[in-house]
């Protein structure tokens, strides 16, 4: 009963914070070891119950036509592709050198944030062509590298790029962000319950509480939009810092 007095109310927050801005694993994922769930399992059932969530996340936003199929589609496929590459270069890095890296390379993603163009909901008329496609498709794989070689924050970095660089509006930034991020999470979920290594009850009790998480914050992202979005992901960024530096 502990554990889940522990996990759920974190996976409850992990969740509305992941439907806003990305990143909600940062809160997930150390509440379940902080229940005294071994790491692998704590993986494992995190992505259970992370999937659960964003399926309401996804569906909500999709009803709401967010998503772009004509950017969502090839953003998916190339997010596969580089998270397979990613999940290779990560034999040959040591992940202290990728930590060290983003502790300089996260303050700056912070300033940019507050300073930039990211994540301002542009009223302009967006012209929908080639070169947009092009610049999706490699902000997708250049993140899906990162989501394989490390993966923490990828729903925030992919916001805050097809923003600043693709200049989307901020719904169909979220919504391509959600369609990439759900289904290279599903990806990993078939293996991990293949493994053997997801522990289902707590995973789905969880994902319940996840659930209702990403609906209230989904429904908030819909009504509020920047108003939120912004404070949130400088949260989401600050909370990365903190898990790099304490190693937790």
């Amino acid at each position: 009963m502990l554990t889940y007095l522990i996990v759920c109310p974190l996976v409850f927050l992990a969740g509305f914070v992941d439907a806003i801005a990305g990143g909600g694993g940062l809160i997930s994922l150390p509440a379940y070891m902080l229940a005294g769930i071994p790491a692998h399992n704590s993986i494992a059932t995190n992505k259970l119950s992370s999937c659960m969530g964003a399926t309401v996340a996804s569906y909500h936003y999709y009803k709401k036509g967010f998503m772009k199929l004509k950017l969502c589609i090839p953003g998916i496929l190339m997010a596969i592709l580089g998270s397979s590459i990613g999940s290779n270069i990560s034999l040959l890095i040591s992940e202290k050198l990728l930590q060290t890296a983003l502790l300089v390379v996260l303050p700056l993603v912070g300033l940019y944030v507050l300073k930039g163009n990211a994540l301002k909901d542009s009223s302009d008329q967006l012209e929908w062509n080639n070169k947009l496609y092009i610049q999706c498709g490699i902000i997708a794989l250049c993140v899906g590298i990162y989501d394989g070689l490390y993966g923490p924050g990828t729903g925030t970095f992919l916001m805050i790029l097809l923003t600043g660089v693709c200049h989307l509006d901020l719904n169909s930034a979220q919504g391509t962000t959600k369609a990439i991020n759900l289904t290279t999470n599903i990806t990993a979920l078939v293996v991990f319950l293949m493994s053997g290594k997801t522990l289902i009850v707590l995973g789905l009790v969880a994902g319940i509480c996840n659930m209702i998480g990403n609906y209230i914050g989904s429904h908030l992202f819909v009504k509020k939009g920047s108003q939120f979005t912004k404070p949130v992901i400088l949260l989401v960024l600050i909370l990365f810092i903190v898990k790099i530096v304490t190693g937790n």
